[in-house]
């Protein structure tokens, strides 16, 4: 069984900070990928960024330049730096991890919400 825990939201004003948390544990397959996503009300969930186990990532454009996902991979922990906040950065962000061995594994977290206010 995997757990995904996260951490890090919160209320903040526009331009501010904040850095989200993700704790995975279990039995992960040590080759994955870890990721952040978002859902705002009204709206499909969307990707915010993905990091893989080798260091590659991957940005929505919408964050690009602002935000930076790294990770641990001694004790899965995947980060979100966010910096620039606006107010459409407004949503609940949830922690995926993912990979693949003979059969595709997605996991997720609970979710936390980010309010930017203006």
């Amino acid at each position: 069984q995997v757990q995904l825990v996260e951490s890090g939201g919160g209320l903040v004003q526009v331009g501010g900070s904040l850095r989200l948390s993700c704790a995975a544990s279990g039995s992960i397959f040590s080759r994955n990928a870890m990721g952040w996503y978002r859902q705002a009300p009204g709206k499909q969930r969307e990707l915010v960024a993905t990091i893989t186990s080798g260091g590659s990532t991957n940005y929505a454009d919408s964050v690009k330049g602002r935000f930076t996902i790294s990770r641990n991979n001694a004790n899965n922990t995947v980060y979100l730096q966010m910096n620039s906040l606006k107010p459409e950065d407004t949503a609940v962000y949830y922690c995926n991890v993912r990979w693949f061995w003979f059969a595709t594994y997605d996991y997720w977290g609970q979710g936390t919400q980010v309010t930017v206010s203006s």
